[in-house]
Order: C-alpha cells, then sequence, then structure tokens
C-alpha cells in the first residue's frame, strides 16, 4: 500500500495525545459553545481535561456547506446557555446572526486578522446567492489553521484568566506540532516511499497539479499544497451545473489531460458525474471536516493527510 510522508511531519506532529474533554456541569462552569467542527476540534486542544471548563459543537450534521442551515430549538438553548461563542467567522455563519444579537456570551472570532482570500467566482444554482466577502473555508490550510489555535488561545485567555498560563504552553505545544505541518508544505516535499524505503519525490509522480472541485472551499488547500484550483462548482443537493458550465469543465479535463476531479465528502456528485462519463477521467473524495466524532488536533491532521493520499491515489 501506498504511504504518504511529510518530512516536517514526522517530527512529532502526529504524536500528539488524546484529547478528551471534561463534563464538569457545574453551574459556575465556563461554557464554550464552538459554531463548528474544525472549532470545536482546536477549542477541545486547548482545553483537554481543563476543570470547570465544558465545550459544546453547535453543528456536527453532514453537510457539504452552512449557507443554508436553519437553527433549531436546540440550537438555540445551546446559544442562549453558552458564556463564550467561538465562531470561525468570515461570513460562515450569518445564520446566526439574530440569534448572537440576542446574545449575552462573549464572542471570539477565529478569523480575526486572518489573511483571507475573496470568494471563488461561480454561478449561482437554484436561486442560491451566498453573496459572501470571503472565503470562509481557511481551515482547511494548516498555516491558517495554526492561527485559529492562536486567535482562540489568546480570546481564552483573556476571558478566563484562571487558566491564562495553560492556555499559553497548550498553544505553543500545538503550534510546534501544526506549525510543522505548516512550514514550506507543497506539493514538490510530498514524498512516495516505496517497499524498499526509498524516497520518491511526488511532483515527479503526479501528472498533474491541475485541481476541479464540486465545492468552492477548496481554495486555500490548493494553495497551501502547491495546487492550480482550475475551477470550483459550488453545487447545492439536487441541482446540477448548467450545460455551459459542464463543457466548460469538460473541456478542461480534456486540454490538462486530468485523470480525476473532486467532490467534497458530504456533497453532490451529480456533475461529476456527468464529467466523468464524458471525460473517462475518475472520481474522487475531499473531506473538508464539515463534521465528527472526534476531539482535539489529531482527527484535523488525520483529515488533511488523507486529503493528500487521496491525491497521490488521483494523480499518481
Amino acid at each position: 500500500m501506498k504511504r504518504l510522508w511529510i518530512a516536517l511531519l514526522l517530527a512529532g506532529l502526529l504524536a500528539l495525545p488524546g484529547c478528551g474533554q471534561s463534563s464538569p456541569g457545574e453551574e459556575d462552569s465556563l461554557r464554550l459553545l464552538c459554531s463548528t467542527y474544525p472549532v470545536y476540534l482546536f477549542t477541545t486542544a486547548l482545553t483537554q481535561e481543563m476543570e470547570g471548563v465544558e465545550v459544546t459543537l453547535l453543528i456536527n450534521s453532514q453537510t457539504s456547506c452552512l449557507h443554508d442551515y436553519t437553527l433549531t430549538v436546540k440550537d438555540m438553548r445551546a446559544i442562549e446557555a453558552a458564556d463564550v461563542i467561538l465562531l470561525n467567522g468570515a461570513g460562515l455563519e450569518d445564520f446566526m446572526a439574530d440569534a448572537l444579537s440576542q446574545s449575552h456570551a462573549a464572542v471570539i472570532d477565529c478569523s480575526k486578522n486572518m489573511e483571507l482570500l475573496p470568494p471563488l467566482e461561480h454561478h449561482d444554482h437554484e436561486g442560491h446567492d451566498h453573496g459572501e466577502e470571503y472565503d470562509p473555508h481557511y481551515w482547511m490550510d494548516p498555516r491558517r489553521a495554526a492561527g485559529m489555535v492562536k486567535t482562540i488561545a489568546d480570546g481564552l485567555a483573556a476571558l478566563d484568566p484562571a487558566h491564562k498560563e495553560s492556555y499559553g504552553q497548550r498553544w505553543i505545544s500545538i503550534y510546534d506540532r501544526m506549525g510543522g505541518m505548516a512550514q514550506d508544505l507543497d506539493i514538490a516535499q510530498l514524498v512516495l516511499v516505496d517497499a524498499a524505503g526509498s524516497a520518491l519525490p511526488l511532483e515527479e509522480l503526479c501528472t498533474t497539479d491541475k485541481l476541479i472541485t464540486f465545492h468552492d472551499g477548496f481554495q486555500y488547500f490548493a494553495q497551501a499544497f502547491g495546487l492550480e484550483l482550475l475551477k470550483a462548482i459550488e453545487e447545492e443537493e439536487g441541482s446540477t451545473a448548467s450545460a455551459a458550465e459542464i463543457k466548460e469543465i469538460v473541456a478542461l479535463v480534456k486540454e490538462y489531460d486530468i485523470p480525476a476531479i473532486f467532490v467534497e465528502k458530504n456533497g453532490s456528485r451529480a456533475t461529476a458525474e456527468v464529467i466523468a462519463r464524458e471525460t473517462g477521467c475518475e472520481i474522487y473524495e475531499l473531506d473538508m471536516l464539515m463534521s465528527g466524532t472526534g476531539t482535539g488536533v489529531q482527527p484535523y491532521l488525520d483529515a488533511m493527510l488523507s486529503n493528500l493520499n487521496t491525491l497521490l491515489e488521483a494523480f499518481s
């Protein structure tokens, strides 16, 4: 079986301990509510086994995007009960605006001081117009994900001075590992280790560095790993791209001899299957970490490595 290795990553990043959460339940507990799964992972990594701190995840559903998410009664109660609400920011939680305006909780916006990219230009399907100023999927870049952890740590240290030192220490420990993954990481540094233990540059094995995805959330991922995102279609479940878009993608696949196109793990495959039939290319899934069951940094690292292995399988 092929194994993907990242030299800097192996310096200890995968040796992170398990991140269990305490469930104090006392009235004086600091109740942290995380809007999305990536925010939850990084917050639990910083607060693992911290007495008097309770972390809850608001949205953990298998959906490829949150543009049309509607808060449930349970969600509203969680927002009302929270002492601190941690947001991904960059417009991802616009659906929470009314609920947040009624909340007395402190808010930590993980996109604060983040270098954000403009949204990808795509055609509207089925009347959906997201109208975002920035692309909010920045956690897909390990460099920016490490910045998220720092913002969370700083925010919690200010709001919870009793644990200020612990947040600082844990941030440094996490950054040493996540930062190792992030430093100068691109496709040229990935290597395939063969059965004899010889390291072969992935760049020499890949037939292309051109990426076509059927969700617009992979812009940061492509940038982080030195890939060129040729086209991204934001395709809602039950809708398909226009005939013009399908024609454009078919032409790109043929022009660059692209062997594979990529759908989001929980997203629609309708248009991708049309393209595959037209061109003979394969369809692979990439994980955007919109849902999960784990805690701490490890599930994030596992997902990034899984995505890279998927690219290796698709392009080599």
